[in-house]
């Protein structure tokens, strides 16, 4: 179906690939060819009220300009590992990880005083992955199970990855908390700083091209910043910790995509997750 207007043509086609990219089998469309907003979500864009409109780039290179190996970042964070890699035992990273999951759950300052959890969610995926995922803290399921992003929103997170042509064996996604926070409140900056550190280590073993930060926790640990998530979704920022200069793509957690399914909302998570896809390919 078509109208007399190419760009109304061109909007509905562009939104249409990015409901089926990102999981959506059938959009339906009114009998005036306007594509209906999936989801079930109507409310604003961003959750704290902030009004900024989304910033929608082509490409990677419109994102600063940046080279691969070399981000002009917008936002720098500085991580600090907790164990240094060439403390950890192993001869692989898989082993190099196992050991800091060991060392993690018998010494982290936040999960050992954690009462509220059943089980620590390290982290789980590809040792040498190029692209990292990084959410806040478990939720019901994940703690229940051990591992992290398996409810709705791992679902959802799913999608994206394979939308982006990659598999979950292939990349690694771990939680800025190892733990579940009481009542899945969102973890405070003390809890996210204490526990950070191990997640700072993991990064520093698995050395992804990449990092994807889910959501505005994740981001602001990773980005040192307390500028909230709308305003940093699409900016590339960056990531350092021991020698890693690591690009940082901001982006909304999959649980606010499923709560906010709007047509900005996923059009923007789409620009965004393309934006970390072209990184790791000019990276190659």
């Amino acid at each position: 179906m078509t109208s007399s207007d190419p760009m109304l043509d061109r909007a509905v086609r562009a939104m249409v690939e990015t409901d089926l990219l990102l999981g959506v089998g059938q959009v339906p469309l009114a009998d005036d060819g306007a594509a209906v907003t999936g989801g079930s979500g109507s409310g604003p864009a961003d959750a704290a009220g902030d009004d900024e409109s989304f910033a929608v780039s082509s490409s990677a290179a419109d994102a600063a300009g940046m080279e691969p190996s070399n981000p002009a970042a917008a936002i720098i964070g500085v991580g600090t590992p907790a164990v240094p890699a060439e403390a950890l035992l192993g001869e692989s990273i898989g082993e190099r990880l196992q050991d800091l999951a060991t060392r993690h759950a018998a010494s982290c300052e936040h999960c050992t005083a954690s009462t509220t959890h059943r089980n620590i969610v390290f982290g789980e995926g590809d040792p040498d992955a190029s692209l990292m995922f990084i959410g806040e803290a478990p939720g019901e399921r994940e703690d229940r199970t051990g591992r992290p992003f398996v409810g709705p929103a791992g679902e959802k997170l799913d999608q994206m990855i394979a939308a982006m042509g990659f598999s979950r064996d292939s990349v690694y996604i771990a939680n800025v908390l190892k733990t579940r926070p009481q009542d899945n409140r969102t973890p405070r900056p003390d809890e996210a700083e204490r526990c950070g550190r191990w997640l700072a280590s993991q990064i520093q073993l698995i050395r992804p091209r990449v990092l994807v930060a889910l959501g505005g926790p994740a981001a602001k640990l990773l980005l040192g910043t307390e500028t909230g998530i709308t305003r940093l979704r699409g900016v590339w920022g960056r990531y350092d910790v021991d020698d890693l200069r690591i690009p940082v793509m901001p982006t909304f957690h999959p649980a606010y995509v499923l709560r906010q399914y709007t047509a900005d909302v996923r059009a923007a998570v789409w620009n965004d997750l393309q934006l970390a896809r072209d990184m790791i390919r000019g990276a190659e």
